[in-house]
């Protein structure tokens, strides 16, 4: 079973990747480097800080640095267990995929797909009665984490893997949020 369901995983990647050409590679090259996402998050902080105020947004931003923290070391510590290689080093796959970027790190689960979902569902849940349009913040995760498969470097379940356990993360640091605010009245 488990190596059935690797092989359409291998079988959806190779699909997905070759969807691409090398018109189009620097613009994917540019949308998966978190940096150039600055404007977005800027966006977002002045939006938020507009709805909630200085002392608030501050401590809304140390819970999503702890909860980016924690997410991505748990992302790093199950890469470093499972050693999943990744599309761009599986030799079965070599000659029948685009390889845009390459990476040594193992591949399972995705840490942009972990961090981006983590962040889209903590802000969500934080402001979905407040700010209406911030159910569109699940596009950026779609984006950001479909780059890493048209560049080579995740197969379609370290996406979904990523984006389950970010999901969980940034739910549980939501709730975890809404308690501490209401316990120390911040």
């Amino acid at each position: 079973m488990e190596s059935k369901l690797i092989a359409l995983d291998q079988q959806l990647f190779v699909f997905l990747n070759n969807l691409g050409s090398t018109p189009y590679d620097g613009f994917w090259l540019f949308l998966t480097k978190q940096t150039h996402w600055t404007p977005f998050f800027l966006v977002l902080l002045v939006v938020i800080y507009k709805k909630i105020g200085g002392k608030q947004t501050l401590y809304l931003l140390l819970v999503v640095a702890l909860m980016i923290t924690c997410t991505d070391q748990f992302t790093n510590l199950v890469k470093n267990n499972v050693q999943r290689l990744r599309p761009c080093n599986t030799p079965n796959l070599l000659g029948l995929i685009r390889v845009v970027k390459a990476s040594d790190t193992f591949s399972f689960f995705s840490g942009h797909a972990a961090n981006s979902m983590a962040a889209a569902s903590f802000l969500y849940f934080s402001f979905r009665t407040q700010i209406s349009w911030f159910k569109w913040l699940f596009l950026w995760p779609l984006v950001f984490a479909y780059s890493r498969i048209y560049l080579g470097l995740h197969f379609p379940l370290d996406i979904l893997a990523g984006f389950a356990f970010g999901s969980c993360s940034g739910f549980a640091f939501y709730k975890w949020y809404v308690w501490a605010k209401n316990k120390f009245s911040f």
